[in-house]
């Protein structure tokens, strides 16, 4: 079984920067694309950002356009997301998630393998 570790996440203050990072458990294979979700509190999980392994097409939801960058680094399951200009609305538990196949990219089904989320927190 395949598992997500991500690291990264922590206390900011509004304005700032924080850099997360996904590493998957077993490079044997190549998952398809890699994405960041996100859960605000009181809230559902929604989509934040992909990365498509065979092109490095990347998607973004509007509300991070600009201000998040998502990358894959040299290991073959592994992804960063670089977080610049934080506001208190960005405050939420960030979920790294693997897909195996070709599925609808910002839906959360379409996801194989989720890690186990890491605190984001922005104070105004």
């Amino acid at each position: 079984q395949v598992q997500l570790v991500e690291s990264g996440g922590g206390l900011v203050q509004a304005g700032g920067s924080l850099r997360l990072s996904c590493r998957a458990s077993d490079d044997s294979f190549t998952m398809y694309r890699m994405a960041w979700f996100r859960q605000p509190p009181g809230k559902e999980r929604e989509f934040v950002a992909t990365i498509r392994r065979t092109d490095d097409s990347i998607y973004y939801t509007d509300s991070v356009k600009g201000r998040f960058t998502i990358s894959r680094v040299n290991a073959r399951n592994a992804i960063d997301l670089q977080m610049n200009s934080l506001g208190p609305e960005d405050t939420a538990v960030y979920y790294c998630a693997a897909a195996l196949r070709v599925k609808p990219r910002t839906t959360d089904s379409s996801y194989d393998y989720w890690g186990q989320g890491t605190q984001v927190t922005v104070s105004s």
